[in-house]
Formats: C-alpha cells, structure tokens, sequence
C-alpha cells in the first residue's frame, strides 16, 4: 500500500473509479490512523487548486476539523498532509 497504491489509484491501473472513490479509498487506506471520509471534499479543492496554480487557496475544513486552530487550511499542506502527489502530477500517456 501507500505511494505505489495511491499512483495505481490516481493513473487508472485499477480501473475506472471516480475521484471520490480514488480519494476515499487513499484516505482510508494509506493513513494510520485511516483519515475521515469528510476530507474527500477538501482534497478534491486542494487539488484544484494546485491544477489552477493556487497552492495559498484557503479550503474549508469540515465541522469538526481545524487546521493549527483554523476552519481552513492552505491547499498546500492539505496537499502535504494527504499524500495527494498520485493527483497532482502529470501521468505520462503510452505510446502505440
């Protein structure tokens, strides 16, 4: 598990799963402990915002879910602290 996995996730090598899916089985998966289903949402921008060259972007947090005591949290270290490099890099496509 872990990077290979979460690549394998992200490139499609497992098959066609949404996003949602990809980012839900990563979080559970791939952290101990597993993160709460409530951070897909938050990632999903946070990886938006890396694909629109806003990495400061404030993203919502979850109720519940601070950030060093913030609602929010730079997509950056959500980026970071998620492991979302499998979503953030280009995937090479094959040649025939």
């Amino acid at each position: 598990m872990g990077s290979n996995f979460a690549h394998e996730l992200a490139d499609g090598t497992l098959g066609t799963i949404t996003l949602e899916d990809q980012l839900a089985i990563h979080l559970r998966s791939n952290h101990y402990p597993p993160v709460p289903l409530s951070m897909v949402q938050p990632c999903i921008e946070a990886i938006d915002a890396y694909w629109e060259d806003d990495l400061a972007r404030e993203i919502d947090l979850p109720e519940g879910i601070t950030w060093r005591g913030y609602t929010t949290a730079p997509a950056r270290n959500l980026i970071e602290a998620h492991h979302l490099d499998a979503w953030i890099t280009e995937q090479e496509e094959e040649e025939c």
